[in-house]
């Protein structure tokens, strides 16, 4: 009996420790939303205790949520197609009085050409919008006005002979699906011919058309729609 009694007293010590462990762990929260939108965003969000990483993890989602454990800081990479990475370093000494660190992460649109032409174009997977490229409404004919931003991605390739990049049509979400994939992808070849023209590789351009598949925003708004017509610059290889 005496046994028995002091086995049950060892589980709840242990029981207790445990509890007491588990209530004090600190928790990492947030959510992934668009910086211009606030809409939630669908993203791969990656995480590793800092300064050694030896406690990593991954999740996908809209909003994320982990324990950081033994006090450490951890760093948190946000990544989705169609914006810029956002980087973050989450320190449990911030947590509120709910033990949570509260993180909203806000992803923008990615960097022009001409900007990040300035920093790190070379980093494969980086993804570069065209701000300045301008079509004639509805066709794949482009504006004058879009050259001189045209001339910038011809003189990137140029200064990295082994980059290879894709080259991203993305239209609206209004009207026939069909019609909005034939012009994006006629949209992109017109940005290939122009850069092949002016000098860059032909096989170092690709190409990929994703008509209204792939919206930054689903709002029913001019400026949605704006924003949801573009093309973007993919960086392949390098």
């Amino acid at each position: 009996m005496k046994k028995l009694l002091f086995i049950l007293s060892v589980c709840f010590v242990a029981g207790n420790a445990f509890a007491q462990e588990t209530d004090t762990l600190i928790y990492a929260q947030g959510k992934i939303v668009s910086a211009a939108t606030k809409e939630p965003i669908n993203a791969k969000i990656s995480f590793q205790s800092e300064p050694y990483g030896n406690r990593t993890g991954l999740l996908n989602g809209t909003t994320y949520s982990f324990p950081l454990f033994d006090g450490e800081k951890y760093s948190i990479l946000v990544e989705a197609p169609g914006f810029a990475a956002a980087k973050f370093l989450l320190d449990p000494t911030q947590a509120n009085t709910e033990r949570r660190v509260i993180k909203d992460i806000e992803l923008a649109l990615p960097g022009t050409v001409a900007k990040t032409a300035e920093t790190t174009p070379h980093t494969v997977g980086h993804t570069m919008r065209l701000d300045n490229l301008i079509f004639a409404v509805g066709t794949a004919r482009i504006s004058p006005e879009s050259h001189s931003e045209l001339d910038e991605v011809v003189k990137m390739l140029k200064d990295y002979p082994r980059m290879v990049i894709q080259l991203e049509g993305h239209t609206d979400v209004k009207g026939d699906p069909k019609l909005n994939m034939k012009l994006s992808q006629d949209r992109v070849d017109a940005v290939k011919t122009y850069l092949v023209s002016k000098g860059a590789t032909k096989n170092r351009i690709k190409t990929k058309a994703f008509g209204g598949t792939s919206p930054l925003s689903k709002e029913n708004t001019e400026t949605a729609h704006k924003m949801n017509r573009r093309v973007e610059l993919r960086v392949l290889e390098n």
